[in-house]
C-alpha cells in the first residue's frame, strides 16, 4: 500500500513560494511520490512532527510572532485544523513530541527559547505552559550574537530533552516535568568548540551523540568523559550542513550540505564516522533529508524540488532515481506512520 508523506515549506510571508503543507503518496517499492497536493494552507510550516499515538500532525509556523499548528490526519491524508498556539518567540524552526506524548516542544530560533505545550488525550495542544529562555553567545558575530535554539530532541526513554543552541555552541540538557509541563535546564550535554554552531543531532545506537555544526561544516561525535571526534562533512565551500539522519541499522549516517548541494555518507562503526561518499542532491540548498525504507528524499529549498534516491544496502551510497517532484521552497519531509496505541 502507498504511504502518506507530508511536506512543509516556506510561504510568501518568509519569502518562499510554497503554499502550505502538501501531501504525496509514496510507493514503497519504487520510492515514487505521486498525487502531490496542498492539504493545509498555513504560513511557512517549515518543520513537521507527528504524535506517537494519535493521528495528529504538528507544524511550526516560522514567523516573527511564531505559532505552532495542529491538524487531525484522516485515513486519506486530508487535514483538519485542531489548534493554533503562539510560541512566545520568533521564528520557530523545530517541533517534537515528548516521549510519553504528554507535551509538545518548540524551538524558537531567533529569540533563543523553547516553548512547551500540554497535549490533551487527543493530542491537541493547549496554551503554552512554559517558555525556557536560553542564554549565551559565540564568536561568529553575525550568527552568534545570542542564543538560537535550532532543535528539540526528546529522550525516547525518559523526560530529558536535548536542545541544540547554534548561538552559544551548546547542546543543553533539559528535563521536562510530565505533570506541570515545566522545562528545567540541567546543564550542557555538549560544549562544542567555539564557532561550531550546533544545528541538529542524532542519537546513535551505541550511545554517542552525533552533532552537525552549521558554522564549521563538521560532523562531530560525543560521549560523556571522552574527547570528541570530528570530520568535515564536505570539502566544498562555503558549506552550511543542514539535516542528519541514519539508516535503519545505524551503519550509515547521512548529512545534507547546503552550498556544495550534496549528501555526504558516513560509515558509522559505533566509535567514529568515516566519509565513504558524497553525492549531488540534484537541486539547490538541501534543507532536509528523510529516509523511508530503501529510499532517501531530499528537500531542495532553492531549486523548489524534492529528489529521490535508492540506497545500496551494502555500501549505503544513494543513487538518484530519474525525475524529481516540484514543490515551492520545500523545507521538511515527514513520513506519516500509523499511530500506535
Amino acid at each position: 500500500m502507498d504511504e502518506l508523506v507530508f511536506l512543509g515549506c516556506y510561504t510568501d510571508v518568509s519569502g518562499g513560494t510554497g503554499e502550505g503543507i502538501s501531501l504525496a503518496r509514496r510507493d514503497p517499492a519504487s520510492g515514487a511520490l505521486t498525487g502531490l497536493a496542498v492539504v493545509a494552507r498555513t504560513p511557512s510550516p517549515s518543520f513537521l512532527a507527528q504524535h506517537p499515538t494519535r493521528p495528529v500532525l504538528y507544524a511550526v509556523n516560522e514567523l516573527d510572532e511564531g505559532t505552532v499548528s495542529a491538524f487531525g490526519v484522516a485515513d486519506d491524508g486530508s487535514l483538519t485544523p485542531l489548534a493554533v498556539q503562539p510560541t512566545g518567540g520568533k521564528d520557530p524552526c523545530h517541533v517534537a513530541v515528548a516521549s510519553d506524548g504528554s507535551h509538545l516542544l518548540v524551538a524558537n530560533y531567533s529569540s533563543g527559547s523553547v516553548a512547551v505545550f500540554p497535549l490533551d488525550a487527543d493530542g491537541v495542544p493547549g496554551p503554552r505552559c512554559d517558555l525556557l529562555e536560553l542564554a549565551g553567545s559565540g564568536p561568529v558575530a553575525d550568527r552568534q550574537q545570542g542564543p538560537h535554539a535550532h532543535m528539540v530532541n526528546p529522550d525516547p526513554n525518559g523526560p530529558d530533552v536535548l536542545v541544540c543552541d547554534l548561538g552559544s555552541d551548546r547542546v543543553w540538557r533539559t528535563r521536562l516535568d510530565p505533570v506541570s509541563g515545566r522545562l528545567a535546564l540541567v546543564g550542557a550535554a555538549i560544549t562544542a568548540e567555539p564557532g561550531t554552531g550546533p544545528r541538529h543531532l542524532l542519537r546513535s545506537a551505541g550511545g554517542a551523540l552525533l552533532l552537525v555544526g552549521e558554522l564549521t561544516g563538521e560532523l562531530s561525535w560525543h560521549r560523556p568523559g571522552e574527547q570528541p571526534g570530528k570530520v568535515v562533512t564536505s570539502e566544498g565551500r562555503p558549506n552550511q550542513p543542514s539535516e542528519i539522519t541514519a539508516g535503519r541499522d545505524g551503519r550509515f549516517v547521512y548529512v545534507g550540505n547546503r552550498g556544495p548541494n550534496t549528501v555526504s555518507v558516513f560509515a558509522w562503526d559505533g566509535e567514529r564516522g568515516t566519509l565513504v561518499a558524497e553525492v549531488s542532491t540534484g537541486g539547490d540548498w538541501p534543507r532536509h533529508l528523510a529516509l523511508a525504507g530503501d529510499h532517501l528524499y531530499v528537500a531542495n529549498e532553492r531549486s523548489h524540488n524534492v529528489t529521490i534516491f535508492r540506497i545500496n544496502p551494502d555500501s549505503g551510497i544513494p543513487a538518484a532515481i530519474a525525475g524529481s517532484v516540484g514543490l515551492g521552497s520545500p523545507t521538511c519531509i515527514a513520513r506519516f506512520h500509523a499511530p500506535i496505541g
